[in-house]
C-alpha cells in the first residue's frame, strides 16, 4: 500500500476483484459496444444506399454513391467523433465524468433512431439530412473515448486495471461483428421475404424497394445497446478520484467508495487539501510539460499514426474480398444480396482477424505490459504491410490464402498492440484533474489519423493502379515503424497506482511526512 496516497486511493489500488468491476467494464463497454455497431454498421448498408438514391436507368452498372458523397457520409462521423473527444473530454475534467457521460449515450441512442428515420424527397435531402445526425451521432461517440476510458481506469485496481480497461475497449470487437451479423441477419429476412433478380437480369427489380426499410432497420437497431445501459449508467457514483481530487470532497468520496467496495474508508480531509495544492496545475503549465510533456506527445504520435495505418487496410479489402469468395461482382447479385455478403466478409474478417486481437490483449496486458504489447503490434504491422506492399501483385494474382493471412494477421497485431494499448495508456499516465482532457487529445489526434488514412491515402488509390497501392503500403509500414519509436517516449504502468504513475503520490510525500511528524 502506497502510505503517501489518499486512504480511498489506496482502497481503490488494492481491491479485490468484484462485482462492481465487472459491471463497471458492462456498462462502460456497452459504451464502446454502440460506438464500433454505430460506426460500422454504415459500411454494411452504404452501397445499398448507391443502388437505391444514385441509380441511372441508361447506366449498364447498379447505382452507387459519388465518392465525394460517400467520402461525406464517412467524414462527418468521423469529424463529429473528433470534436465530441475534444469537447467532451474537457467537460469531463471540468463538470465530472459521471454528469457528461450520460449526455453522450442519449446522444448515440437518439442520432442512432434519427440516422435511421432519415428523410427527404430527393438523394440529396436523405443524405443531407443523414450526414447531419451521423455527425452528432459521431459527438457522442467521441465522448465516449475519453469518459469510458477515465472512469474504467479511476474505478479499477492497480493489478488488473490495464486489462479492465483493454476490455472496456474490446467491446468495439463485440461491436463490429454485431454489425455484420445484423446486417446479414435483416438483409437475409429482407431477401427472403422479397425475392428478386440480379441486377444483370432485370436492372429494375434488382433493387428491392423494401431495402429502404432495411438499412434504416440496421442503423436503427444501435440504438438498443445504448438504452439498455442508460439508467445503470445513471447509478453509477462518480468516481472516488474525481470527487476528492478534483471536487475536493474527502467525505463523499469516502461514503460512495465505501459503498461500492464494502468497507469502511477514512476521509483525512487535511491530507486531501495537500493532496490538491501540490498537483495544483494546469494543461498549458511549465510544470505540465516538464513531467507528461513527452508523454503526451508519445500518446497523441503513436495514436494519430496507428489510425493513419488502420483506417487504410481497406486499400486491399476490394481484392482480398473476392479473391476468397466472400463477395461476387455487383451485377451479378441484387441490392439485398450484396448487402448480405458485404456484411458477412465483414463478419468473417472480425471474427478471425480483428476481434481475437482485443481478447488476447486483455489476457496479456499484465503480464507482456503495454508498452512492449505496443511495440509489438507496430512492429508486426509494419512487416506484413511492408509484405503485402512489396509482394501485391503476386498475392493478387497467384496466392489469395497468404493475401487474406496477411490481412488477418495486420488486423489481429493493430489490436494486439496499438490500437488497444493507445487506447489504455493515457487513461494511465496523466494526472486526475486533467487526465479525461489528456485522453481525449490523444484520441483525437488519433481520429486526424483515421482522416488522413480514409480520405487522402485512400483517395491516393481510388484509380485501383497496382503501383499506387504498392507504394501505399510500403509508406504505411513506415508510418508504423514512426509508431514504433513514437512509443519509447510512454513508459510502462503496469501494476503501479495512478497516482505513483503520474507522480500526484510523490508531491505528497514530503507534506505528509511533515504532518506526521507534527502529529506526534
Amino acid at each position: 500500500m502506497n502510505q503517501d496516497n489518499l486512504a480511498v486511493l489506496n482502497a481503490l489500488d488494492s481491491a479485490r476483484t468484484q462485482w462492481y468491476h465487472i459491471t463497471t467494464i458492462v456498462i462502460a463497454g456497452m459504451g464502446f459496444f454502440t460506438d464500433a455497431y454505430d460506426l460500422f454498421s454504415i459500411s454494411t448498408v452504404s452501397k445499398l444506399l448507391g443502388r437505391l438514391y444514385y441509380y441511372d436507368p441508361k447506366s449498364s452498372k447498379p447505382g452507387k454513391i459519388p465518392d465525394p458523397v460517400n467520402n461525406f457520409v464517412i467524414g462527418v462521423a468521423l469529424v463529429g467523433t473528433l470534436t465530441g473527444q475534444l469537447v467532451f473530454g474537457w467537460l469531463g475534467d471540468k463538470l465530472g465524468r459521471k454528469k457528461v457521460y450520460g449526455v453522450t449515450l442519449a446522444l448515440m441512442a437518439g442520432c442512432s433512431i434519427c440516422s435511421g428515420l432519415s428523410f427527404g424527397s430527393t438523394p440529396k435531402s436523405v443524405i443531407g439530412t443523414l450526414c447531419f445526425f451521423r455527425f452528432w451521432l459521431g459527438f457522442g461517440i467521441g465522448g465516449d473515448y475519453p469518459l469510458s476510458a477515465t472512469i474504467m481506469s479511476e474505478y479499477a485496481n492497480k493489478k488488473t486495471r490495464g486489462a479492465f480497461i483493454a476490455a472496456v475497449f474490446a467491446m468495439q470487437g463485440v461491436g463490429i461483428i454485431t454489425a455484420g451479423l445484423v446486417a446479414m441477419i435483416v438483409s437475409a429476412i429482407f431477401k427472403h421475404a422479397y425475392p428478386a433478380p440480379s441486377f444483370q437480369e432485370n436492372r429494375v427489380m434488382s433493387t428491392q424497394q423494401q431495402a429502404d426499410h432495411m438499412w434504416r432497420i440496421v442503423l436503427m437497431l444501435g440504438a438498443l445497446p445504448a438504452l439498455l445501459t442508460f439508467y445503470w449508467r445513471m447509478k453509477m457514483p462518480e468516481t472516488g478520484r474525481y470527487t476528492a481530487i478534483i471536487a475536493g470532497n474527502a467525505k463523499q468520496a469516502a461514503a460512495d467508495m465505501g459503498r461500492v467496495l464494502n468497507i469502511e474508508i477514512e476521509e483525512e480531509p487535511e491530507y486531501l487539501s495537500q493532496f490538491k495544492a501540490n498537483n495544483d496545475y494546469s494543461l498549458m503549465s511549465r510544470e505540465f510539460l516538464r513531467r507528461h510533456g513527452l508523454h503526451l506527445v508519445g500518446t497523441m504520435t503513436t495514436w494519430f499514426l496507428l489510425d493513419i495505418a488502420f483506417y487504410s487496410q481497406n486499400l486491399t479489402q476490394k481484392d482480398i474480398f473476392p479473391a476468397i469468395g466472400l463477395v461476387k461482382k455487383a451485377v451479378e447479385v441484387n441490392a439485398l444480396e450484396e448487402v448480405y455478403m458485404t456484411s458477412r466478409a465483414m463478419f468473417v474478417i472480425a471474427m478471425l482477424g480483428t476481434f481475437p486481437g482485443y481478447w488476447v490483449t486483455v489476457a496479456l496486458i499484465e503480464s507482456l505490459g503495454r508498452y512492449n504489447i505496443q511495440l509489438i503490434g507496430f512492429f508486426m504491422m509494419s512487416l506484413f504491410m511492408l509484405i503485402t506492399g512489396i509482394k501485391y501483385n503476386y498475392l493478387k494474382e497467384h496466392n489469395h490464402t497468404l493475401f487474406a493471412i496477411l490481412y488477418g494477421l495486420t488486423f489481429f497485431f493493430a489490436n494486439f498492440g496499438p490500437n488497444s494499448t493507445t487506447f489504455v495508456l493515457p487513461a494511465e499516465l496523466f494526472p486526475t484533474r486533467i487526465r479525461s482532457t489528456c485522453h481525449a487529445l490523444s484520441a483525437a489526434s488519433g481520429k486526424a489519423g483515421a482522416m488522413v488514412g480514409a480520405f487522402w491515402v485512400q483517395s491516393y488509390t481510388l484509380d485501383g493502379d497496382p503501383g499506387k497501392i504498392q507504394k501505399s503500403m510500403i509508406i504505411l509500414a513506415f508510418t508504423n515503424i514512426l509508431g514504433f519509436f513514437f512509443t519509447f517516449l510512454v513508459t510502462e504502468t503496469k501494476g503501479r497506482s495512478l497516482e505513483e504513475i503520474s507522480g500526484e503520490a510523490r508531491n505528497n510525500e514530503v507534506n505528509r511526512a511533515e504532518n506526521d511528524s507534527r502529529s506526534k
